[in-house]
């Protein structure tokens, strides 16, 4: 997989490399699935790759591959992860900054269970981030709000609460970040320059309240 991401990542940022053993019926030997973020990387890399040996004696075969009809595919947001590494590599590390508005704890007990005739309760933490994207160079602001949540089982341990709520926080900062990345369309020109666009169809009801007003928000 290593020597995979060498070579195709010189076409452009990859999303994710796979390398799988044949089975049985095809003989010995490897396949490898390489997701590129974009579609014109994607098929430079198959022209520039098909038929020649990259890292190994025998020639590959690169195929691109298309989405298959018949069916929709579910478009899942990219992760904040994935999000910087898009930013980084498009706009430069200085090209975009991020900062957060605001970080509530709106935890809660989520219900009561009846047992042996005790009340079972569980603990929940929660918390509701609301994170702010800039691009200073494009004159593009964006935010996004999101939920991050995780059960106790012991709420009397004071680690584990501290734990859960670490992790909580950055699973609701993640996920903010990721939500306002959303907005943001980056269009790669053929020249290699990059134009931005704000996203309208990802517009939420919480873009149009002021700062002030994002802190007062709490969301159960």
């Amino acid at each position: 997989q290593h020597s995979l991401f060498s070579a195709f990542s010189k076409f452009g940022p990859l999303y994710s490399v796979r390398a799988h053993r044949n089975a049985a019926v095809a003989g010995p030997g490897y396949y490898a699935i390489v997701k590129f973020y974009s579609a014109g990387d994607a098929s430079r890399a198959q022209r520039a790759c098909n038929g020649q040996r990259l890292f190994q004696k025998s020639p590959l075969k690169v195929c691109v591959c298309t989405k298959q009809k018949g069916f929709q595919q579910q478009v899942l947001a990219l992760n904040s992860n994935k999000c910087q590494e898009l930013a980084n590599h498009y706009l430069g590390f200085n090209g975009w900054s991020s900062r957060i508005i605001t970080l509530q704890n709106v935890s809660g007990f989520d219900g009561e269970n009846e047992e042996l005739g005790k009340t079972l309760q569980k603990r929940s933490v929660k918390y509701l981030c609301a994170v702010e994207v800039t691009l200073p160079n494009h004159g593009l602001r964006t935010r996004g709000v999101a939920l991050g949540e995780a059960d106790v089982e012991n709420d009397e341990d004071p680690l584990e609460l501290v734990t859960a709520s670490r992790r909580v926080q950055k699973l609701a900062a993640g996920r903010a970040l990721s939500s306002a990345f959303q907005k943001i369309l980056l269009v790669v020109l053929e020249n290699g320059k990059v134009a931005v666009e704000y996203n309208s169809t990802r517009e939420e009801l919480t873009d149009s309240l002021t700062e002030e007003e994002l802190k007062g928000l709490v969301q159960v």
